[in-house]
């Protein structure tokens, strides 16, 4: 069984397979407010996930989502401009649910209540340094790959370190 390692110290997202080898590591960025997992405090939240859901297979690549569903837009420059403060969800959204009762689940650290997802980003997005409200961003070629590589229920792992 496939296993996601993501290391927030490192801004990275690793593929591993069932003995821990590295498949392929993507640069990612998660919650520019560093981790923690306090529902309100636009952290990333650590500790044992699992992918609950996917959303998107076969959109184009792009594709914007606006609570979970897609909007009917295309990302592009100009809508960027146009919606300057937008946080923007695209292409694919691997739905992260944790766990760890009182860590990460149930109450008011519960990441799935929380929508903490695995998603695309824009051309302008920089991975590899927090930018994001909590969520783990991906270059939207490397969501793609990503999702169409491990199903729902594959277990994600986010450690500071």
């Amino acid at each position: 069984m496939l296993k996601i390692n993501i290391s927030i110290a490192a801004q990275s997202l690793a593929l591993l397979d069932d003995a821990g080898n590295v498949l392929c590591r993507y640069s990612v960025s998660t919650a520019k407010n560093g981790p923690g997992e306090a529902e309100g405090s636009f952290c990333t939240p650590r500790g044992r996930h699992i992918i609950r859901a996917k959303i998107g297979a076969g959109l184009p690549e792009n594709t914007v989502f606006a609570g979970r569903r897609p909007s009917g837009e295309i990302w592009s420059p100009a809508l960027h401009e146009k919606f300057p403060g937008r946080d923007w969800i695209l292409t694919r959204i691997l739905w992260l649910s944790g766990c760890e009762p009182g860590f990460n689940r149930l109450g008011p650290v519960d990441t799935m209540r929380r929508y903490i997802y695995i998603h695309g980003s824009h051309q302008l997005a920089e991975m590899g340094r927090p930018g994001s409200i909590g969520c783990i961003r991906m270059r939207n070629v490397d969501i793609i790959e990503l999702f169409d590589t491990v199903p729902a229920g594959t277990t994600v792992t986010i450690t500071e370190s």
